[in-house]
């Protein structure tokens, strides 16, 4: 059976403005099977001051749309409580027959937090507003906290930046990125 190799995700943040950024290889083997998919996601009406709830997905992309809907059913219960929602989709996850097979990892941010979300129930809030997943998640995370150390880059060219970087680095990381971002408000 082929392994998939897919996706590097990353996420920036300073303050209350978050970006989140994919890259858009999904690989099969030693074949590129998609070089434009995307893999980030904005849920309107949702998060702090309803300004919506950013979400990336590493992993099979049947998975990761499993559970995005199962994400989006548990912000609708909880519409402006993030880490309730993800720790309540975290729980769901782990318990449920068939969810718990799913090889997907999750980054969901609003204009409070980041948070990354796993299969075995892992639901962790960066320290420092960056969080990386997928393949060149740990290229891109080194990229991003060198830049947010010496630049002052706003958090969505910090994600572009680093994944230009991890695309010239990781075989399963390409140039045809998405960023996704919600800038700051008055709160």
């Amino acid at each position: 059976m082929e392994s998939y190799h897919s996706t590097t995700i990353i996420s920036a943040r300073q303050g209350n403005s978050v970006a989140l950024a994919g890259d858009g290889q999904v690989s099969l083997g030693q074949t590129i099977a998609k070089p434009d998919a995307v893999k980030v996601r904005k849920l309107d009406e949702f998060g702090v001051d309803k300004a919506g709830v950013l979400v990336g997905f590493a992993g099979s992309a049947a998975d990761a749309f499993a559970l995005l809907d199962r994400f989006e059913s548990k912000l609708k219960e909880s519409p402006t409580n993030l880490m309730k929602a993800s720790i309540e989709l975290a729980k769901f996850w782990r318990t449920d027959r068939a969810l718990r097979r799913l090889e997907s990892l999750l980054i969901v941010a609003d204009r409070s937090r980041t948070l990354m979300l796993s299969g075995q129930g892992d639901v962790i809030e960066p320290n420092d507003g960056l969080c990386a997943i997928g393949s060149g998640g740990n290229y891109a995370l080194a990229a991003a906290r060198a830049l947010t150390a010496h630049t002052d880059m706003p958090p969505q060219e910090i994600c572009r930046q680093a994944m230009l970087v991890t695309a010239e680095i990781c075989v399963y990381t390409n140039n045809q990125i998405t960023v996704l971002e919600l800038p700051g408000g008055d709160g």
